[in-house]
């Protein structure tokens, strides 16, 4: 094939040798049998139960798989109610409201059965159309592009099941679907092996964490007397930069950054004298989530100096009888449920250290703090460089899915 037949057609800029022809434009729903949505059901959350039928809601539709840990359930009767919406295996769901709006996934192979709520949409094709590789258009950066174009067009609070239908989808034949739905499968497998490495490594170090706590001896002291407290400056996403000084956005403390800070992601040109900078002695700590209190106990230890801090975040210069990563260790896996009863707010949720700077924590020595943060960087290390591979490996599956649909 010629490059100046592919410019004409109809045709992706990668394919699999064999296949030849122009790829078919379709709306999604001539290809597919139901596009729906279930509700929530008379009474809320008081009628869930802890066994029956499998609701999913938008938390479980979650990176390209369905996520059932923190699963609920209804009755037979309220299912039998809400048949419409029924779930199957094959299905693809797509999440339509809030700030998840765009993430999909397929149901299992080995799906028993379930049913969704509003929030989320059964996308349900044809026989001949592949819900494996239609749904990895939708993860793609073109298919969010599209969800955020109809959400802004057609409704601020959500897709609508007409404005779902209206997408236009290139599509090959069953064949090809088939090649590319089974090698993104295999990609999915491997994601999903790296994540069960970095998993393990996660439980590891929260096990000695909580291991060498509770064998050894500690000294009681409040939050203030670890050290300094500090404010942080304002610094937003838009004064990111490819060059610059280096800097940490207070998102990235979820996002970005664990336990310990030892690599800088991001920089910034920005110059102001009123700019925060780290010391490498510092705890870092978010103090605003939409997401539940427990999620600001979460702290990030930063090893360098100079570091450019801006954003919704306060920190502690911790003074020379602790370790800063020690105690960001502890913060985050020994005393995240009892200090998560300071923050305060439904909506958004606040953590402002004067409410937690007479709380009271135990720590070990600093000799016991220091022998184990020996341990902990060497896992650590591991850990960094396992999760940087999980990057690569997501950061490709991304480049592929730009070249393989159109």
């Amino acid at each position: 094939m010629t490059e100046e037949k592919k410019k004409k057609g109809n045709f992706p800029n990668l394919r699999f040798p064999g296949f030849e022809g122009e790829w078919e434009v379709k709306k999604l729903g001539d290809i597919a049998d139901k596009v729906n949505s279930g509700k929530t059901p008379l009474g809320g959350e008081a009628v869930y139960t802890k066994e029956g039928v499998l609701f999913i809601r938008s938390q479980n539709v979650n990176n390209d798989k369905l996520e059932l840990d923190n699963s609920v359930f209804i009755s037979e009767e309220i299912n039998r109610q809400m048949k419409n919406s029924i779930v199957q295996s094959n299905d693809i769901l797509l999440n339509i409201t809030g700030a998840s709006l765009g993430r999909s996934c397929v149901v299992p192979d080995n799906f028993e059965r379930g049913n969704v709520n509003q929030h989320v949409c059964i996308v349900r094709l044809k026989k001949q159309y592949n819900p494996r590789f239609v749904q990895p258009l939708f993860s793609s950066n073109k298919g969010q592009i599209i969800f955020t174009n109809l959400r802004t067009g057609s409704g601020r609070e959500g897709l609508t099941f007409e404005s779902i239908k209206s997408i236009k989808i290139s599509i090959p034949f069953c064949d090809e679907q088939q090649k590319i739905a089974s090698f993104l499968s295999l990609i999915d497998k491997r994601i999903t092996t790296q994540s069960k490495i970095i998993e393990k490594y996660e439980s590891l170090i929260k096990g000695i964490v909580d291991f060498h706590f509770k064998s050894c001896k500690h000294k009681t002291y409040s939050i203030k007397e670890l050290g300094e407290y500090f404010n942080v400056m304002n610094l937003s996403k838009e004064n990111l930069s490819a060059t610059g000084n280096e800097c940490i956005l207070y998102g990235e403390l979820f996002t970005t950054y664990g336990c310990v800070v030892d690599e800088i992601k991001s920089r910034t040109t920005k110059k102001d004298c009123k700019l925060t900078l780290s010391s490498n002695v510092d705890l870092l700590f978010p103090s605003s989530t939409t997401v539940n209190a427990h999620s600001l106990i979460s702290p990030s230890a930063i090893l360098k100096e100079g570091v450019i801090l801006g954003g919704d975040m306060f920190g502690i210069h911790i003074n020379e009888n602790f370790n800063n990563e020690y105690l960001s260790y502890l913060f985050n896996y020994i005393y995240k449920s009892e200090l998560s009863k300071y923050a305060k707010g439904s909506t958004i949720i606040h953590l402002h250290y004067n409410e937690i700077r007479n709380a009271k924590i135990e720590v070990p020595s600093l000799e016991e703090q220091k022998k184990v943060v020996k341990i902990l960087r060497l896992l650590q290390k591991k850990l960094t460089i396992e999760s940087t591979l999980l990057h690569t490996y997501l950061k490709q599956k991304n480049i592929l899915l730009q070249q393989l649909f159109i």
